[in-house]
């Protein structure tokens, strides 16, 4: 379809309701920007629609809007317990985020009812509000909107409610896929009327999108909506007020340089991106021990009942420091972000990147991750028009995913240089884990946490964990030594020197903590005590699971064996091994050389009767 640009609200060839119009002023929004003057009147005039636009270009709105107006045109006016359109969306965060641009709206029409329906609390909280209150317009994430599908035993059979449906959304679809909710949307579009009016939107169409619009969505209109001054051949994601900065540096020297970048932007708005939770976890309690005077908040997917509080308090503070995993990376709209500062490249979001093979004249296709998380990362700046910035911090081997992000989503990039005389922090980071016990495990589990995260990265062709230099990624976490983990099994490490510190007498700062570990090492102690000198057999188990656990442990480790192509059969093996045994006894001077040889002989002419007696058999 042709792009149809923006213009006022009243440019509209569906008119607004005086109430609509009024939350836009009272909101400022003087015009639409592309996506919404491409979208609403399809929307409205009946059309499912599959909209792509960049992150940031006002998609919340372009679906808000027509749900209300298809409402408001409804025959007969929603009951109590009526649901007329549905909003389901990856995370509560996007979830509150959209409840509360609806409510600027609702308020002009108490005709309507509308309810959050989000994880963190009690579901039964969620059925007796509704009970009460009813939700014209529900906005859920899918795993609680599933629950209360199935709490007609609760008495609220939500089911009923929802034949009166006329408006389905799903935003961020691609993320809702991602995440693993694509079970959960099933189960959902089970229970709602076919007869409706469904909209995705998101920031990129994968395959898995599009097997959902053939599914859901019926004859649906396809929007992709490009920035002013894009080219129709390039297909930029990132807004192009965006400023995009990468930094090539050590692993051992990333930690000091992002403390310096934030202490010389401190009045400013920060999201601070990390891969794993752990990482946030331990590098949020460093960031403030060491950054003053600024507010400084983490927030990550495994927080419970913590996260809907901190997301709403930073999104009011004028500036500080929000240290996240990717729960913050879609749709999510903070005011007045400054700076996206990508502390780890992304690992997750993959699809295909295509390249041609001159010499051979034929088209690769590459597996590779991470590029559409690093778009929806930087998309939390240069919202709706504003002008914002991101910088992604690389190892020196890494280098090359700059030019996988300029080809894939031709994202120019700008070097930024390393700062030179930088404070070392590192040392003042071991000091905390040597004093608090707590900070010392937040740094093994980080590490721990961000090697196994690298391992599964499915960029793996450029961020290749083989390439690791683990001893400068030791010191980058500041640890006091090194974990015992499968990653590490068999390596030397002679760049990195442990403390010589037993790291069992570093205690916990809190003394409740402490005196729990305390009782533990003694309970240990006695037990080891105890059993000193007896046959370790696994606690709690029966002694004939222990022995058919090896038993398992031999046929797993025979066929394994057999599989490498080992054509050695079971009685060459058990032979071979007793003559290796009868070498180590000779070695060992416990037999003398001619018993050894008395047994040896004895053993092959046991093996070469053995085999004509099999001849004979077969024979």
């Amino acid at each position: 379809m042709e792009a149809v640009t923006e213009g006022s609200w009243e440019s509209l060839p569906v008119p607004l309701s005086a109430g609509v119009l009024r939350a836009l002023r009272e909101l400022r929004f003087q015009h639409m920007t592309p996506v919404q003057s491409a979208t609403i009147p399809l929307f409205m005039s009946n059309k499912d629609v599959a909209a792509e636009a960049v992150t940031g270009s006002g998609k919340t709105l372009a679906f808000v809007i027509p749900i209300l107006e298809i409402l408001l045109r409804r025959e007969e006016k929603l009951k109590k317990m009526q649901v007329g359109a549905i909003i389901i969306t990856p995370t509560r965060e996007l979830a509150i985020q959209i409840d509360e641009v609806l409510s600027h709206f609702t308020k002009h029409f108490p005709r309507f009812s509308q309810i959050l329906l989000i994880g963190g609390r009690n579901p039964m909280e969620d059925v007796e509000k509704f009970k009460e209150r009813g939700g014209n317009i529900i906005v859920a994430t899918p795993g609680r909107l599933e629950d209360l599908f199935r709490r007609k035993a609760d008495g609220l059979d939500l089911a009923s409610c929802v034949k009166s449906l006329d408006v389905l959304v799903l935003d961020e679809a691609d993320r809702l896929l991602d995440m693993g909710f694509e079970a959960s949307l099933n189960a959902i579009l089970d229970f709602l009327p076919k007869q409706r009016r469904t909209g995705l939107f998101s920031a990129t169409q994968t395959q898995e999108v599009e097997n959902l619009v053939r599914a859901g969505l019926r004859n649906p209109v396809r929007i992709s909506v490009k920035e002013k001054g894009v080219a129709a051949t390039n297909t930029q994601k990132t807004p192009t007020r965006l400023e995009n900065y990468y930094m090539i540096c050590k692993a051992d020297e990333k930690f000091n340089q992002l403390v310096h970048f934030l202490r010389q932007h401190k009045q400013e708005k920060h999201l601070v991106f990390f891969s794993t939770c752990a990482c946030v976890e331990y590098y949020g309690k460093a960031l403030e021990s060491l950054i003053k005077q600024v507010t400084i908040m983490s927030i990550h997917g495994k927080m419970k009942h913590k996260r809907n509080k901190i997301f709403t308090e930073f999104r009011k503070l004028p500036g500080g420091i929000l240290v996240c995993t990717d729960v913050m990376a879609r749709g999510i709209d903070i005011p007045e972000v400054h700076w996206v500062l990508q502390y780890d490249p992304p690992s997750s979001a993959r699809f295909a990147l295509f390249a041609a093979c001159q010499h051979f004249r034929v088209r690769l296709t590459l597996l590779l991750g991470g590029s559409s998380a690093f778009v929806h990362r930087c998309g939390r700046t240069a919202r709706i028009g504003n002008v914002g910035s991101a910088l992604v911090f690389l190892l020196p081997m890494e280098e090359s995913y700059v030019n996988f992000l300029s080809i894939n989503q031709k994202c120019p990039m700008q070097e930024m240089k390393p700062q030179t005389n930088v404070l070392d922090l590192l040392p003042k980071l071991k000091s905390m884990a040597l004093a608090d016990r707590a900070v010392f495990e937040k740094g093994m589990k980080a590490f721990v946490s961000y090697v196994q995260a690298y391992a599964k990265h499915e960029c793996n062709l450029i961020f290749r964990i083989k390439d690791l230099d683990f001893a400068s990624l030791a010191r980058g976490f500041a640890l006091l030594k090194m974990p015992k983990m499968p990653e590490l099994r068999g390596k030397c490490f002679p760049d990195f020197t442990p403390v010589t510190v037993n790291t069992d007498s570093i205690s916990f700062k809190d003394k409740n903590r402490e005196k729990q570990r305390q009782k533990k090492l003694e309970q240990q102690r006695k037990e080891r005590e105890e059993n000193e000198g007896k046959k370790k057999f696994i606690k709690n188990k029966a002694w004939s699971k222990q022995k058919a656990k090896r038993e398992k442990k031999k046929k797993v480790t025979a066929k394994r064996k057999r599989e490498e192509g080992s054509d050695m059969e079971d009685e060459d093996m058990e032979e071979l091994l007793n003559d290796t045994r009868l070498l180590k006894r000779l070695k060992k001077g416990k037999i003398s050389e001619e018993e050894f040889e008395k047994k040896l002989t004895g053993s092959q002419s046991r093996l070469k009767a053995e085999t004509v007696a099999d001849i004979e058999s077969e024979d």
